[in-house]
């Protein structure tokens, strides 16, 4: 029973504050479900997105080596007996095999290590020796860069436990980005310096630098900057990825730091020291009708330009061109084709899209306005083979959008075309 009228009031108002206190939690727990379910959707979005941007990335890096192959095969076919050639070509083909091994080590190292099947052959090691090796497998990229390239290593003796291999991959991958993203006449400045019991090897440049956004997962799987159509930088990006893996393996840590883009990054490993033990460590309808508008009966065979900063794919189609009689000029980047004396006598442009600097876009566009170049046929040929580079491609002013590797006979015979 209760004792009068306000016990029953504060019963049903402490009932009622109960009920509306519940239903805020229900509802704040509801809240919170559907909040993380959608940054679970988000996050899955996200990662997929991160693999179909690989994947394209990849499909573009296998397709540039495939070119110059291609073009070297057809090359041979048509010079018989030219031992000169075939030495020439051989070489060519060597090297973009071996850009292809490259590759596929990256991707299988990818793949063991997120399974954990790596196993190390560890050994002392001095980290000045590994700091030598990955030195001198950088400095071609580096010297063909015009880098300048500073070592600071200190005087301490630095002993670690590892795989000389595996720590040289580290540093080389560290060494070698910091060349792909540094401007040429850059530096970089490599490290090595002991504190306590780890010793740190850092690598600093002056380049390009890392977005605040992209700094914390520079080092997560599919995790790329938002890369511009030239592709200097050229690889997959599963470089730091491989780095933090084996750092992680042998018992380190690594990390990155950036102000910002265009101001550099700083990488810095910190391994665990252990006692000096031996002295042994160690469009094309377009196209078409352009071409139809140029093509001027009996005229000479018209004179073409190549613009690929892979120096091996432009060299060798312009070799097997200059074999069917076409005046061919050849050039590594868009500024250098720009200041050509002759680019008013070129009627047809063959470009790649993955230039340094000036993109292939932007040099298509700048070759449309102008005069002494405006009518001449633009040809895109390019690792960039999706749907929407075609359609940026014939925005840019291409009249035809190939994708490496091509099959010379399409191009022969719309050269043929424009001299009928």
């Amino acid at each position: 029973m209760w004792s009068d009228a306000g016990d029953v009031t504060r019963f049903n108002e402490a009932v009622d504050q109960a009920l509306a206190e519940s239903v805020v939690r229900y509802s704040e727990l509801v809240e919170s479900t559907i909040h993380a379910q959608k940054l679970a959707e988000a996050e899955l979005r996200q990662s997929n997105q991160h693999k179909d941007d690989f994947l394209a990335m990849l499909a573009h890096e296998l397709r540039n080596p495939l070119a110059p192959i291609s073009t070297a095969a057809q090359l041979l076919s048509m010079s018989p007996g030219n031992e000169t050639m075939v030495l020439q070509v051989s070489d060519i083909i060597s090297r973009q095999i071996l850009h292809l091994t490259h590759i596929v080590d990256d991707l299988l190292d990818v793949s063991r290590l997120t399974r954990g099947l790596v196993e190390l052959h560890t050994e002392p090691l001095d980290v000045k020796l590994v700091v030598a090796i990955a030195i001198e497998q950088a400095q071609p990229l580096i010297e063909a860069r015009h880098l300048c390239m500073v070592s600071r290593l200190a005087s301490t003796p630095a002993f670690v436990e590892g795989d000389k291999t595996r720590l040289v991959q580290v540093l080389s991958n560290l060494l070698n980005n910091a060349a792909k993203y540094t401007p040429h006449n850059g530096e970089i400045v490599l490290t090595l310096e002991v504190y306590g019991d780890q010793v740190h090897l850092t690598v600093s440049d002056n380049g390009s630098g890392i977005a605040p956004s992209l700094l914390p997962h520079i080092f997560e799987l599919f995790t790329q900057a938002e890369r511009t159509p030239d592709r200097a930088q050229g690889g997959l990006g599963l470089g730091l990825s491989l780095v933090k893996s084996i750092v992680t393996l042998h018992g380190g840590t690594v990390e990155a730091k950036s102000e910002g883009l265009d101001k550099g990054s700083v990488f810095t490993v910190k391994l665990p020291l252990i006692q000096k033990q031996s002295d042994t460590g160690a469009a094309n309808k377009l196209g078409e009708l352009r071409l139809t508008e140029l093509a001027v009966q009996g005229r000479e065979l018209p004179w073409l330009m190549i613009v690929d900063d892979n120096r091996d794919a432009g060299q060798l189609l312009a070799t097997l061109l200059e074999t069917k009689g076409y005046q061919v000029v050849v050039h590594e980047s868009a500024e250098s084709a720009l200041t050509d004396a002759a680019l008013p006598n070129v009627q047809v442009f063959i470009l790649d899209i993955g230039l340094p600097g000036v993109d292939g876009y932007e040099l298509a566009r700048r070759l449309r306005a102008n005069p002494a170049t405006q009518q001449a046929v633009l040809v895109a040929l390019t690792g960039y083979g999706q749907a929407y580079h075609r359609v940026m491609g014939q925005a840019a002013g291409f009249d035809l959008y190939f994708v490496k590797p091509m099959q010379m006979h399409q191009l022969t015979e719309l050269l043929e075309k424009l001299n009928a």
